[in-house]
């Protein structure tokens, strides 16, 4: 983890990317299956520039996410947020979110009601909830990956805060459905 990190905190291009590869969704080995949970969010378009309000030089806002046809006989459902072009050797983890199936929007669209149904796990900075993009200045944009995996069985057996690692080895064999959303984001050069 500490490779690429100067990188993160300084600016400036690494060598060391994780790549698409590395992604949970390729872990899991859905990625390049269709994609059978249609996902959407009314702050960007898919490929499309993520607003800054959503990221580290703005408010740091949790993105609003919204879903459909989550497949049947789904018992959770989570959501991995990963940028795989930071310069650190795995993708890094910027949200991970624990629902129940009958979830279908994520971020600042919930209610409080909802919100407390929903568990967070680690991100890469060993926090919990959404932190907002921020690459280093002077890179080329960013793709942030909303992975959201329907799965055919309960996860709340891994305590409060579960860190990707031990999700993923959890989530293997179990993945019913998929669905991705990617926005993109790059940090202004320093003035």
């Amino acid at each position: 983890m500490l490779t690429g990190v100067p990188h993160l905190l300084l600016g400036g291009r690494s060598s060391v990317r994780a790549g698409a590869e590395r992604l949970a969704s390729s872990r899991l080995g859905v990625r390049g299956l269709p994609v059978i949970i249609p996902m959407d969010s009314v702050a960007f378009n898919h490929g499309g520039p993520i607003p800054s309000r959503y990221t580290a030089e703005g408010d740091s806002l949790t993105p609003p996410l919204v879903w459909r046809d989550v497949p049947e006989g789904t018992r959770s459902l989570v959501l991995i947020a990963e940028d795989p072009d930071a310069p650190t050797p795995q993708p890094f983890v910027h949200w991970i979110a624990l629902m129940p199936p009958e979830a279908r929007s994520l971020g600042i669209l919930l209610s409080k009601e909802q919100a407390s149904v929903v568990e967070t796990g680690r991100t890469t900075l060993l926090r919990t909830g959404w932190v907002g993009c921020a690459p280093p200045r002077g890179d080329t944009p960013h793709h942030y990956h909303f992975q959201l995996f329907a799965m055919d069985r309960e996860l709340h057996h891994l305590g409060s805060r579960p860190g990707r690692s031990a999700l993923l080895r959890e989530m293997k064999g179990h993945v019913l459905g998929f669905g991705e959303l990617v926005g993109t984001y790059q940090r202004g050069p320093l003035h």
